[in-house]
């Protein structure tokens, strides 16, 4: 089962352009955007994966990572194919570039919004995540999900790369509580190549969510070589600062993943050093993966 999507624009020629994330890909007949799950079906877009969850779990909020949002809580976390970035340290590669590894086979438990609440309700948890994968490429499915959550006083929570559009996160604002946000680096150059993305639209988004009152967390995986430098770690932590300086910042430890194979796990130094930087500015700074 697919679903026609809302978020989308027609033009004549019959290309559909895509609204759910800041790429707006423009997409022809019988083709997908980047993330693979949004097809152009006779001039009307349609959500490959709506219905399809192929990751499903249930986790201590604490490892969204959330820390400042229902503490000592369970989640119920899932998750489908597909992403609209290209990380080249992706850690749930098989899902987000699900491409590389089934073709265009969608796969997936058929679980209709309905189930999913029943299920987080019958686990015992007070939320539901959106995360494993970029939840932001099944933007309409979350909205119908968190439709009937909010009904049954469960909370909403994204676990995102931040690249959603000015469309979908009016879209979804309403119903989201808490998100979690990754700023991977603050360079462009380093989105552009090791994540074929922007950093602007994200940031963007960390505005949006702050000033939207959802509660917000920022988590940065430390990538030796790459976005590790003193000068790049400050810039970030500013940031976070310049929008509240009272949003936890998550320092995630990296390890050899995917195609960044030949970069070392961050030294405990680094760590540290990050650390200090982000105690700087904020109030609420985590190492994670130590």
């Amino acid at each position: 089962m697919d679903e026609l999507v809302i978020l989308q624009d027609t033009e004549k020629s019959g290309n559909v352009r895509c609204l759910a994330c800041a790429h707006k890909c423009l997409i022809p007949i019988d083709k997908t955007g980047i993330c693979g799950v949004r097809k152009n079906e006779k001039g009307k877009l349609h959500l490959l994966v709506y219905g399809r969850v192929v990751s499903r779990h249930v986790d201590p909020i604490e490892k969204k990572p959330l820390f400042h949002f229902l503490p000592h809580t369970q989640t119920f976390s899932i998750g489908t194919v597909g992403c609209n970035f290209k990380c080249d340290f992706c850690q749930n590669h098989d899902i987000s570039h699900f491409r590389e590894f089934y073709g265009n086979k969608i796969l997936g438990e058929r679980l209709e919004p309905k189930q999913i609440v029943q299920n987080a309700i019958k686990s015992k948890c007070q939320s539901i995540s959106y995360t494993y994968n970029e939840p932001t490429i099944l933007i309409e499915f979350i909205k119908d999900i968190a439709k009937l959550a909010k009904r049954k006083k469960l909370k909403n929570i994204m676990v995102t790369n931040g690249f959603l559009s000015p469309e979908s996160f009016n879209f979804i604002k309403n119903y989201i509580d808490a998100m979690n946000i990754d700023i991977k680096s603050f360079s462009e150059e380093f989105y552009s190549r090791l994540c074929k993305a922007k950093l602007k639209p994200v940031l963007d988004t960390i505005k949006r969510a702050h000033n939207a009152g959802i509660h917000l967390e920022i988590t940065t995986l430390i990538i030796p070589g790459e976005n590790d430098n003193l000068e790049e770690l400050t810039k970030i932590a500013k940031f976070i600062a310049s929008v509240d300086k009272n949003i936890p910042w998550h320092i995630s430890r990296f390890f050899p993943h995917h195609k960044l194979m030949y970069r070392p796990m961050t030294p405990m130094v680094t760590m540290q050093k990050a650390y200090d930087i982000g105690k700087k500015y904020l109030k609420n700074v985590y190492m994670g993966n130590v």
